[in-house]
């Protein structure tokens, strides 16, 4: 078994795989913290990448949003880094494992949400986009969906059997949602089922992903915990999400969530990309991590050296 992934330097995460990835992740009990950011905006920090900023908080795994596989883009990285190098080269400035956010979005949705958040090809989840991913240098990517995009259980479950084909052993695959991504229909407990949950795992995900407690109506720790338990009856893991901004809640907001989250029994916990547009607050991504696993481990992932 690989050691977990509390422990592992940079020069152990750049060339870990899959399984090995799985098994760290799994090792690691429930302290395991990913910060989503989104590289195509203005960075907080103006010539730091967000992603540098969440990971010096605390953060163990970066989800990048927004990331279009045709025109990959980061906003902060060092001038002169080729598009198609800024993936590896954003692990190498973190130390961290690096994802990437592909939409499932539903045919038969028609976006009302404006051009911000509305889908490109080039972050479609397709069988092509997850094998230019994989190129690019992404270890792992999430299939959900932004606000408004439309995204369906049954497209999640489609792409996802067909991104696994395609992919192989080369990613590891996060499915599911945080909010209803702009199916109103599909709310609060109906974002995601036990039924789904079996479908994502059936298809091919190693991960499954769920709303946290508190941030969805309707989405209580004890129904989270009825999924959690689920997905590890079936073999998986899952990863309990903030997707509705409150990323930018108060810090005792986000201990509370993180708690819950714990209490459910997820393996892995997310923290979403707009307390303002672009990342989580810092103060909240470094309190989420001090809920669920202490100062000692917090500090151990800050203060630990990408060099090492």
């Amino acid at each position: 078994m690989h050691k977990r992934y509390l422990d592992c330097c940079a020069s152990e995460l750049a060339y870990i795989d899959r399984q090995g990835l799985l098994e760290s992740l799994r090792a690691s009990e429930g302290r395991i913290l990913i910060s989503e950011t989104i590289g195509a905006v203005q960075p907080m920090l103006m010539g730091i990448t967000n992603a540098e900023l969440a990971a010096s908080q605390g953060a163990d795994l970066l989800l990048l949003n927004l990331f279009d596989v045709d025109k990959p883009q980061i906003q902060g990285l060092p001038v002169g880094i080729a598009p198609e190098h800024c993936l590896r080269e954003l692990q190498r400035l973190t130390g961290r494992v690096i994802g990437v956010n592909l939409e499932a979005v539903d045919p038969d949705f028609k976006d009302t949400h404006g051009e911000f958040w509305a889908a490109t090809k080039g972050r479609l989840a397709t069988a092509e986009n997850a094998k230019k991913l994989v190129e690019l240098g992404a270890k792992f990517l999430v299939l959900t969906g932004n606000p408004g995009n439309g995204i369906s259980n049954e497209t999640i479950g489609h792409c996802l059997q067909e991104i696994r084909q395609a992919a192989g052993d080369s990613l590891v695959i996060v499915a599911g949602k945080m909010h209803a991504a702009g199916i109103l229909a599909r709310g609060g407990e109906k974002i995601i089922t036990c039924e789904d949950v079996s479908t994502f795992v059936e298809k091919g995900a190693d991960i499954v992903l769920l709303p946290a407690p508190g941030t969805v109506p309707g989405i209580s720790q004890q129904y989270i915990e009825q999924l959690v338990t689920h997905a590890h009856e079936l073999g998986a893991m899952t990863l309990t999400a903030i997707g509705t901004s409150q990323e930018g809640a108060s810090v005792e907001t986000i201990r509370q969530i993180a708690l819950m989250c714990k209490m459910t029994g997820t393996d892995l916990h997310h923290i979403g990309d707009t307390g303002y547009t672009g990342m989580a607050l810092p103060e909240n991504i470094m309190a989420y991590s001090v809920a669920i696993r202490g100062i000692r481990h917090t500090y151990s992932r800050m203060a630990r050296s990408i060099n090492r």
